[in-house]
This record gives structure tokens, C-alpha cells and sequence, in this order.
């Protein structure tokens, strides 16, 4: 057997995620079924991470295995970008050691989130439209708690079927960009289901004036999911890197 690792993106309004939905379609199904076509044998692809539904991923990663060696990735990355839809794109497709794994190798996660305080229809489609204040050093200050390895079950999504919910945090805050949107960055060994979602919105309830440092602060020490924030909509919500 031979692993390969694939680097592509994708843009999520279309799917349920990236995991294979009994009731929708998905990244990674879409995947799957183009390259068991190519390759001409069953193709289980196995993604870095979980997109929720309608986020995108300026950069994913998954590996599959094949019976014997690929002849020449850079051709069959080609076939299956002309095989895929417009809103998946492949980068490079990489032979790596078998004990690779795509998930469980990687060291770190990076996400953005991105958001706009004046209306603008060029934006709409992977930013956030805010009509009220927001106190951005506020939030800075708030972010700065989320560093470090903690348990966030307060921002995980109810159900999630996972064996523990502590993360480390690496870098959280938000930057202001030259087109006048705010992106916030947040980096971690790995993420919860709804994480960074959860995470946007209890730091827009700071912003706003509707939680105080103390109480975010008692949210992420304590808090279940019901004390934390809104989870703001997907579409503004980018797996931007994967560390290995």
C-alpha cells in the first residue's frame, strides 16, 4: 500500500461539511467518488479535520491509500480538478511515509474568521455583516484568556462524540485588514465541534457589552454551552492552515 497526501480547498455554501452526511452531500464524499473513478478502486480519503456545514477551507488536507504507487500525481491531480465541481479545488497530491496520517500527525490547526461592519455586497458571501459596535480591544483582552491548554467544553456543540475537550491555544485576536474587515485568528493543536464558531460569538457578546471579562473569563473556566455565546454563521469561517 501507498499513502499520498492531497492539499486542496474548498468553498463549503454547498455542502453538509466535510464528512460524509447520510442526508447531504459533502467534501468529502464528492472526493472519494471522483478519485475511485480515476483510480479505478475503492478510494477512502480520511480529512485533517471537520468542517461544519457551509465553512470553507482555504486549506485542508486528507490521505488516502492505493494498492501501488500513482505513475504520476501531477496528471491525476489534474484529471480530478476537471472531474471535480468549481467549489473544490486540488493543489498538489504528495507520496508520504505510511505512518502519516492526516489528522493524527498534524501539530497544529489555524482558523480565520472574518467580519464587516458596513454593508457591502462584495463581502457577503465569506464575511460576517455586523450592524452594531463592536469594542475589538475588548475582545483582544478576552482572547488572550483562551491561550494556553484548557478544557473548552463551554464551547463545544452538545452531542459531539469526543473523548476529551481540551485544547492548547496557541494565538487567538482579532486584526483589522486594509479593506476595513476585522479577521480573527485562532490557532490550536485541535478543535472541538463548533469551536471557533462558539468561540467568535461569546467574544462578540464582550465586544457588545453583553458579557464582561470576568464572566467570559468564568464561561471558559465553568461555563457549559448554554453560558456561551451564539455560534455565528458558517460561511464566515476558513480552515486556513494545518501544521505536520
Amino acid at each position: 500500500m501507498q499513502r499520498y497526501f492531497i492539499y486542496l480547498s474548498y468553498d463549503g455554501a454547498a455542502y453538509h461539511g466535510w464528512q460524509i452526511q447520510p442526508n447531504g452531500s459533502s467534501v468529502e464524499e464528492t472526493i472519494e467518488k471522483a478519485l475511485t473513478l480515476l483510480l479505478r478502486q475503492p478510494v477512502d480519503i480520511t480529512g485533517a479535520g471537520r468542517t461544519d456545514a457551509g465553512v470553507n477551507a482555504s486549506m485542508m488536507v486528507a490521505h488516502f491509500d492505493v494498492d501501488s504507487p500513482i505513475a504520476d500525481t501531477s496528471q491525476l491531480t489534474y484529471r480530478l480538478n476537471r472531474l471535480l465541481p468549481v467549489d473544490i479545488a486540488i493543489q498538489r497530491i504528495v507520496a508520504v511515509d505510511n505512518g502519516m496520517h492526516a489528522r493524527f500527525s498534524a501539530r497544529a490547526r489555524n482558523y480565520n474568521y472574518y467580519i464587516h461592519t458596513c454593508k457591502n455586497p462584495f463581502l457577503r458571501c465569506y464575511s460576517w455583516e455586523v450592524h452594531y459596535k463592536l469594542d475589538f480591544d475588548l475582545m483582544n483582552t478576552a482572547a488572550q484568556y483562551l491561550l494556553g491548554e484548557k478544557d473548552f467544553k463551554c464551547f463545544c456543540k452538545a452531542g459531539a462524540d469526543v473523548k476529551t475537550t481540551i485544547c492548547n491555544v496557541t494565538e487567538a485576536g482579532f486584526t483589522k485588514m486594509d479593506d476595513g474587515r476585522w479577521k480573527f485568528t485562532i490557532t490550536a493543536n485541535r478543535f472541538l465541534r463548533n469551536m471557533v464558531r462558539a468561540v467568535v460569538g461569546t467574544l462578540v457578546d464582550v465586544g457588545r457589552g453583553r458579557l464582561s471579562l470576568d464572566a467570559f473569563r468564568k464561561v471558559v473556566d465553568s461555563g457549559t454551552r448554554g453560558d456561551a455565546g451564539e455560534s455565528v454563521p458558517g460561511n464566515a469561517l476558513f480552515l486556513s492552515k494545518i501544521e505536520y
